[in-house]
Parts: structure tokens; sequence; C-alpha cells
């Protein structure tokens, strides 16, 4: 891209030159409370065996009692399972985290039970990008802006009494044509009611 030659050697220098402070970094000791963790995994590709190959990357995303976000860290695996995320909750602790209040993540299967495996008292709310993001896949695209519209009012409302009437409209309007939309937002409602909490 910059019309620069850079050999292996270079390359395998500046690694060595980083690597002592990537570790102390990757082992360093944090807060003992975060109010709300982020945990997500996301699939990108990487070079193994001289082969590209695609693996997850596990981030925990952490907002300090100071309201700063600060990533606690990020680990490499094959894929996203909830016995990996298990480990990765381990070693949050290990490093000095005693207590989540509340912990987002996406809906994979065995996840909210990790966590409270390690961090009995947390609260484990689905984020609400991914309650979005899974109930826009059961609708076409010449409906989806209009859905995501009519979404966006759900969670964007000042209390929660006002989420519900407009969790009503919502089906009311669309629930005819997408019933699996308004019953999955009721089934996590104690998630979206977590939102009113924070505001």
């Amino acid at each position: 891209m910059y019309d620069a030659d850079i050999s292996a050697t270079l390359v395998s220098n500046v690694t060595q030159a980083v690597i002592t402070q990537a570790i102390e970094w990757r082992n360093r000791p944090l807060d003992e409370i975060y109010p709300i963790v982020y945990l997500d995994g996301i699939v990108i590709k990487v070079r193994q065996d001289k082969q590209i190959i695609k693996k997850t990357m596990y981030i925990a995303l952490g907002v300090n009692l100071d309201g700063k976000k600060e990533c606690l860290g990020l680990w490499l695996s094959k894929n996203e399972s909830s016995k990996f995320w298990l480990g990765v909750l381990n070693d949050i602790a290990n490093r000095g985290v005693k207590d989540i209040l509340i912990a987002s993540v996406d809906g994979l299967t065995g996840f909210p039970e990790a966590i409270n495996a390690v961090f009995p008292q947390a609260d484990v709310q689905l984020c609400i990008v991914h309650m979005v993001r899974n109930s826009l896949k059961y609708v076409g695209y010449k409906d989806r802006k209009q859905v995501a519209s009519s979404l966006k009012q759900i969670y964007q409302s000042i209390s929660e009494d006002e989420a519900l009437l407009v969790l009503d409209e919502f089906e009311h309007r669309w629930g005819q044509q997408f019933p699996s939309i308004g019953k999955s937002w009721r089934r996590n409602w104690d998630n979206v009611a977590t939102l009113f909490c924070l505001s």
C-alpha cells in the first residue's frame, strides 16, 4: 500500500520489542467491580500453518466506576462457545474482578449460566443490538427499515411504561405479519427494562 518493503526479520524484531509489554497488559490486575461488562466474540481471519482460517476473537469491554470504557482482555479460540467464555470469565476473576453488576451479551446458549457460575449476582442482559438483529432476521428487505424504526421507538422510550405501550403498538401494527418479534421482545423484556433503570 505504501510501496515499502518490510522484511520478515524486521517484523520479528518489532514483535519481540513489544511482546513483553503485551504480556504485561494481558496479565495486569483489574478493578474489583465493573458496573457493566460487554462480552462478545467476532470472527476474524488469521494465518495459521501457512493457511488462512477463521477464529473467534473474544472481547471483554468493561465500564469502570468512573464511567470509562476499558478493554479487559482479548482471547482467541477456534469458535465461540459458552465453555470457552467460562475460561475467559475465570481469567477476569483471577485478575481481581470480584463483581459485575450487568453483563451484556448475545444470545449464545449457556452464556448466562457461564457468567453466573463465576459472578453469581451479575444480571445478564441480552444486548439491544443483538435483540434488534435477531428480530430483523424474520423481516424481508422491503419492510426492514420500517420495522427497525418501530423497534427503535421501543428501546428509546423515556420510561418502561411508555416502552410497553410502544411494544403494544408495534404488535398491533406488525404482529400479524411478524408474530415472533413481539413474542421475543416480551420474553426478553427484563433485558429491555434494564435500560430504563440505567437512564
